[in-house]
Order: structure tokens, then sequence, then C-alpha cells
């Protein structure tokens, strides 16, 4: 289950004035070095995508198939919009609770209302946030071993901004990160970056934030997250914070130690989908600039 027993959480992405130097190989070099890996990757992606993703496709057990179902058909009847809906949604969303064909309806209509009102247009536009945008504090580029594709966020860029237009930034964030799941793959992979991360980027208000929108209306989509550069006061907040979150969200974040930062990143990702700046060949693209 996907952030069920959160109940409470704070976080928030900090601001600094350091900008993410692009150091290193020349462009030419590096879309060289990118379509070589690339045709590593996607060599790697048709074969998971017509054996292990198809079968990621397909891996529901007999039972998991009538709860399917049941789930449609109760959805279904109380919100014909549901029918839009494919079933790897809704499964996801009935394995974001445990199989419970009864709340994980409620869970989907309150979804699919809330989509229709925080999100009438169906997308959010880079012009709706733009002071979360100036910050430069999340960047989208590369996919992990899995196809996952890789989100980096700077805490130390994170400062609070006025109203919703944080809650609409991370929906923005999280609507592109899913539109570039390949086919067969269904979740996303971050690098947490808090280095700087200090008392004016401790936004407590848009880490609960973070955490409702993500457990509510993006469930199961959390593949793994990597927190790096964690300084005592993001320790002393996570020890307070890590009793309200579910064991098996908090298998999915990972602390990673600066002498260890390249070889952990290794065992996920490709040298060639790992940033410059952690010692890969990647350039970080700002989320609004990534396709």
């Amino acid at each position: 289950m996907e952030g069920e027993g959160i109940l409470m959480g704070k976080k928030q992405f900090q601001g600094s004035e350091e900008t993410v130097q692009e150091e290193g190989i020349t462009r030419a070099t590096v879309e060289k070095q990118d379509l070589i890996c690339q045709g590593s990757q996607e060599t790697a992606h048709e074969e998971g995508i017509t054996d292990g993703g198809m079968k990621r496709v397909d891996e529901s057990t007999a039972e998991e198939k009538k709860k399917l179902v049941l789930m449609r058909a109760t959805v279904e009847m109380q919100d014909l919009t549901s029918k839009d809906i494919d079933d790897l949604t809704m499964r996801r969303f009935l394995r974001a609770r445990d199989q419970n064909v009864e709340k994980a309806s409620a869970m989907l209509l309150k979804y699919l209302e809330w989509r229709r009102t925080f999100v009438p247009k169906g997308f959010i536009a880079a012009s709706e946030v733009p002071n979360e945008i100036a910050q430069n504090k999340m960047f989208m580029q590369g996919t992990d071993k899995k196809g996952r594709p890789i989100a980096v966020v700077f805490g130390a860029k994170h400062f609070a901004t006025k109203g919703d237009e944080f809650k609409r930034f991370l929906v923005f964030a999280l609507d592109k990160l899913c539109a570039r799941m390949p086919a067969g793959e269904e979740k996303f992979t971050i690098i947490g970056d808090l280095k700087g991360y200090g008392y004016a980027n401790s936004d407590v208000r848009a880490y609960l934030a973070a955490l409702s929108i993500l457990q509510d209306y993006y469930p199961e989509r959390l593949g793994k997250v990597f927190v790096i550069h964690a300084p005592y006061i993001f320790m002393t907040l996570w020890k307070i914070l890590s009793p309200f979150i579910d064991q098996n969200t908090k298998k999915k974040i990972v602390f990673v130690g600066n002498k260890q930062l390249q070889s952990t990143l290794l065992e996920d990702i490709d040298e060639c989908q790992i940033p410059e700046i952690y010692g890969g060949k990647l350039k970080l693209i700002p989320i609004q600039d990534a396709a």
C-alpha cells in the first residue's frame, strides 16, 4: 500500500543561490554518448515491453482480476467518466488499498472528483506555476535500469509560495514524470538532493501537500527515492516523521552517504543516465523544458 499510513509529514525543497553547473564534456559529446546509451536501453526496453513489460501488464492474479471487474462496476455506477480509466490505473488504486474493493473504489472516485476540480483543463500549464518554476529546483532527465523516468529535486532551492501554486507545481511535475513512462512501466525514481538544506527551506505546508497528493492521487507511482547530502536538520525531522510513514513506502526511500553516492546510483541507473553532477554523463534539464 502506497502511503495510506502517513498521517502527517512536512517536506520542502530548499532554496539556495547556487545554480547547477553544467561542466565536463561538450554537448556534442553528450549527445553522442546519449545515443550509444539509448541504443542499449532501447533494446532492453523492447525486450521488456514484449516480455517483461507485458508480464507486468498482465501480472494480476485471477483473484485480483475478479476484484478489478467488481471495482469497475462499482465505480462506473457512481461516475460515468470512470469508463475512461484503464485497468492499470484502476489496479494501482486497488493495490494502494490492499485489494479492498470498497476502499479502492472510494479512493478512485475521490481522485476523479479532485481531477475535475483541481485540474479542469486536464493538465497544469507552466504559466500557472511561474514562481515555483523560477526557483529552478526540479530537473528531469534519463531513466533507471527498469525504464523509470528520473527526477532530481534540489531541496535547498525551495521556498514557500502563496496559495496553491506549490500543489499545482507538484501535479505539473508528477504528470510530466508519468507521461515519460514507457509501455509496461508505472513508476518513477526520485533523487532528492538536500545539500544546503536549512530552516528557510522547511516548508511544512508544502511537505504535507506533497504527501497528500502523492498518496491520494498518484498511488503506486513511487518506485524509489534516493536521499542524498541529507544534513543533520533533515535527519532530525525524519526521526519525527518516519513513524507515520507505512513500511512499504519506507522501503522505497534510500539514504545515501556521500562516499557511496555514485556506486549506489550505479546499482539502479546506468552511468549514461546519471546526471553529470553525480559522476554520470547526462546534463540536467529543468522540468518545464523536459519533453
